[in-house]
């Protein structure tokens, strides 16, 4: 079954359930009844609505910040561990030494130049990138070691390069959206029935008024755009960035 048809089929039974008690305890009700003796419940649901719902922004707009920290995180350990295997292999013959440091400032030059906005625009790592970190691999691995201390540096730099390969992993996963659609309906219909809540409620045209049904209205497109924004941390303005190669590459970075 579809999570979209048990969601629907959820809210419909809700509503229901609760619209038939209404309807029955409405039946109910004694011809003397008065119901200038109940308190008015619409307050108090407006106020529930509004709180129901600033709950459920705030941990949207954490939930992708985290994900925009993280893959923040992944390009810093993926660009750190490049950097300890082009620092590592100094023991190395020169000709083993230079060609592996080639390999890796042709893969973080074409991360920096090319790679990153083929994510942003395909939500997904390039075949190239991935041959060219294949070929740092193949360099690193199959180097036989010949003396003690190149031999002590081996096993190190293989595991930098698997570091390397679990961080370029974890950028590709979190290349595009990661938010839910289901999510993204919550948002949206709550965001809806928030701001209808200022025609319920009866709102009159002074300035006053105006202003802060504008204002409000504004803060809730504001935050629905900061979670897009966020949602897809390599792809749109406050994204995460390529500076962690720049950093520790810097003749990439002309």
């Amino acid at each position: 079954m579809s999570e979209w048809l048990v969601l629907s089929i959820a809210m419909a039974a809700a509503s229901a359930v609760v619209l038939t008690i209404v309807v029955i305890n409405n039946r109910r009700l004694r011809e003397d009844d008065d119901p200038t003796q109940t308190p008015d419940v619409m307050e108090y649901m407006t106020m529930m609505i509004g709180v129901i719902y600033a709950i459920v922004l705030g941990l949207a707009i954490a939930g992708v910040w985290e994900g925009r920290s993280a893959a923040q995180e992944n390009v810093r350990q993926e660009a750190q561990a490049l950097h300890e295997i082009q620092q590592r292999v100094q023991v190395y013959p020169a000709d083993i030494r230079d060609r592996i440091r080639a390999d890796v400032d042709t893969y973080a030059s074409y991360v920096v130049h090319t790679e990153w906005p083929h994510m942003s625009e395909h939500n997904a790592l390039s075949a190239k990138g991935t041959r060219l970190f294949e070929r740092i691999r193949s360099d690193v691995s199959r180097y036989a070691p010949r003396t003690e201390l190149e031999g002590q540096t081996y096993q190190p730099l293989v595991e930098q390069v698997a570091v390397a390969d679990d961080a370029r992993g974890a950028r590709g996963q979190n290349a595009g959206a990661t938010m839910p659609g289901v999510v993204w309906f919550g948002l949206i219909v709550g965001a809806v029935v928030t701001v209808g809540l200022i025609f319920v409620l009866q709102i009159r045209r002074t300035f006053r008024e105006l202003l802060l049904a504008g204002l409000f209205s504004v803060l809730i497109a504001f935050l629905l755009f900061l979670i897009w924004d966020f949602d897809a941390p390599y792809g749109r303005g406050i994204a995460a960035t390529a500076a962690p190669f720049v950093d520790l590459f810097p003749a990439i970075g002309n």
